[in-house]
């Protein structure tokens, strides 16, 4: 497995492009688009708000209750003393009975909520990665040239679990809390203005204490994301270059690298968790000031107002809940910044650009069995490419390719031949100019009918987890045992597998390890073989072999090239004296056009490059 595919495969957490500091782009459209994503659940969040409107609301009448068994005992024990009186454990206990049936009430509120949100945010992640995965196939291949593929996977993993997990924890506390704050400063305005005017002195400070910390924490957090992702990043990539970072003596440098990209993270991090932590402490003092204040005052108004003994019992503890429901909210708020920061990247990457929409009313180019009907003539009419539109790197390609011909592409490094093919199979849009296959325009094909006319072998092999079998039948899924070992016949293949072990069924491990390079490549060939294509494509696809094994692929591919449209792609030019036609390129354009004898013949630019391979470089 390539380098590259091992990283798209592991899943590499690079996040580029973000600096420590930087903050939310748009924190309040942010989590306005994550409202409105959650439309499919209104109607479960209605009930949510209600099962925390109940279980809130028994909580909140609690206390009041508790006061009143308390002031029972009171005047008992003063009834006691005083009066020749006792006191009425009757009542006490009724009293402690519907107090207990309140709580099981509210906790099986509080259960129900809980139950029907967790559902919902697993929803919402099942949805947002489901989302992320469809939208990967959507985006065209210019998009992964600008982004890591550990940067893409780091939003399906850590931040789409950011924000299922802040969801859980902030819808359930922002309803709970509101709630509160209104249903527990009513019962104590009920029990006495005065204790609320002095208990809600301190909201203010509060208020401020939260703005303060909300306002320095979001940066934070959003670093935190970003540098993790780095750490993470850099892990994997020496975890899957491992044995060239070794073969390089690159552990030093790998350290230093990882030391520094964990220092960035460790700066952030402990600001954030920090920021995070800070709040409770600062809103609890500025409660438990609030709370004296209302200890001293409640017993001046016992013993001058006669307010009773049991109120000012549960006024107390009416200011502990009233005060938790405050640090909550600023809780959320540090929550809901990290929940901005993830979510934002998330959608970010949702509307990234996606590629040309397959044409309303395409060719069909299938017969009645649903089996490809071209021939596999290609034509190129005026093409003009470039990866970046200011830098164009083809200009101006025509060439006419007759069905059934080999057609070899060579030229130095760079000269544009594996972009050739990408054109072909749709894989980049064309600046200007047409491909055409047997005179069809291929952007009037859908991309599922274009590239199911081409099978390719690439230079570099890559196989997935799973059996010999599974690898090979990967060019066509619907092939028969038969059929994929007929092509690994024509590969040359079936021996080297029939000396395994377990044959066809020998488990391919993740990285590729328990089979050399060269029989991968060779995997990959019998692959195309079963993909039975109208056009082969193959990108130095001998490469990775020896001599004898290049020979007996040569035999195949012979056979498979017969009466189909085959492009080549070769740095040695031995391999393809026998092309029907050579297109020999140089920065992006076609210099020459002839078979082998006639460049040669032509003492020109491939004259040059064939006869650079025998020539003594060190002369």
């Amino acid at each position: 497995m390539s380098e590259k595919n091992k990283k798209m495969k592991t899943g590499m957490r690079m996040r580029p492009g973000m600096m420590a500091g930087e903050k939310a782009k748009n924190f309040k459209g942010t989590i306005a688009k994550l409202i409105r994503y959650m439309k499919p659940y209104y109607v479960q969040i209605f009930f949510i708000v209600i099962f925390a409107a109940c279980s809130t609301i028994f909580n909140i009448i609690g206390p009041r209750i508790l006061g009143s068994a308390t002031t029972k005992l009171a005047e008992g024990l003063v009834a006691k003393y005083t009066q020749n009186g006792g006191i009425d454990f009757e009542a006490i206990k009724n009293i402690l009975l519907r107090l207990l049936c309140i709580y099981l009430a509210s906790a099986l509120f509080n259960y129900f909520q809980g139950w029907t949100m967790s559902g919902i945010t697993q929803k919402i992640t099942y949805n947002l990665r489901k989302e992320i995965s469809e939208k990967i196939n959507r985006l065209p291949l210019k998009y992964f040239d600008k982004q890591t593929h550990g940067e893409v996977l780091s939003r399906v993993t850590n931040d789409v679990d950011t924000v299922s997990q802040s969801l859980n924890q902030s819808i359930q506390q922002v309803f709970t809390s509101i709630i509160t704050i209104i249903g527990v400063l009513y019962m104590m305005i009920s029990i006495s203005w005065q204790l609320t005017l002095m208990a809600l002195i301190v909201v203010p400070l509060s208020g401020i204490a939260a703005a303060f910390v909300v306002k320095n924490s979001q940066k934070y957090f959003k670093a935190q994301q970003t540098t993790l992702g780095n750490v993470n990043g850099h892990i994997e990539e020496m975890y899957a270059g491992h044995i060239v970072m070794k073969a390089f003596n690159g552990e030093e440098r790998s350290i230093n690298e990882f030391n520094d990209l964990n220092n960035k993270l460790y700066n952030a991090a402990w600001k954030a968790q920090f920021m995070s932590g800070i709040m409770q402490p600062i809103t609890s003092f500025i409660g438990n000031v609030g709370y004296v204040g209302c200890c001293v005052l409640g017993g001046y108004l016992v013993i001058h107002n006669g307010l009773a003994i049991g109120d000012i019992q549960a006024f107390i503890q009416y200011v502990r809940n009233f005060n938790q429901p405050i640090t909550q909210t600023a809780q959320i708020m540090n929550v809901l910044q990290s929940t901005a920061a993830a979510a934002e990247r998330v959608f970010e990457f949702l509307e990234e650009e996606e590629e040309i929409p397959d044409t309303a009313e395409p060719v069909n180019i299938r017969d009645e069995n649903g089996q490809i009907r071209l021939k596999g003539k290609v034509t190129f009419g005026d093409v003009v490419f470039g990866y970046n539109p200011d830098k164009i790197i083809i200009h101006d390609f025509n060439a006419y390719i007759p069905a059934g011909s080999q057609v070899a592409i060579v030229g130095p490094t760079g000269a544009g031949k594996t972009t050739i093919v990408k054109l072909l199979m749709r894989f980049y849009e064309l600046n200007s100019g047409k491909i055409y296959i047997d005179g069809k325009d291929s952007t009037t094909l859908t991309r599922k009918d274009l590239r199911d006319c081409f099978g390719m072998v690439l230079q570099d092999a890559w196989l997935h987890t799973g059996t010999i079998m599974d690898n090979i039948r990967y060019g066509r899924m619907d092939a028969t045992d038969e059929e994929v070992m007929k092509a690994a016949e024509e590969a040359y293949v079936d021996h080297f597998i029939r000396t395994l072990e377990n044959g066809y069924q020998t488990e391919i491990n993740e990285e590729s390890t328990n089979i050399s390079q060269g029989q991968k490549q060779l995997l990959t060939i019998a692959r195309a073989f079963l993909s039975d294509p109208k056009i082969l494509i193959l990108d130095e696809a001998t490469s990775s072999v020896d001599t004898r094994t290049e020979i007996l692929i040569q035999k195949g591919m012979e056979k498979l090239m017969k009466g189909r449209t085959s492009f080549v792609i070769a740095h040695r030019l031995s391999t393809i004296r026998n092309a029907d036609m050579i297109l020999v390129m140089d920065h992006g354009d076609i210099v020459e056009i002839g078979n082998h004898e006639e460049l040669l013949e032509k003492n020109g630019f491939y004259a040059k490059l064939y006869n650079s391979q025998f020539e003594d470089v060190t002369a």
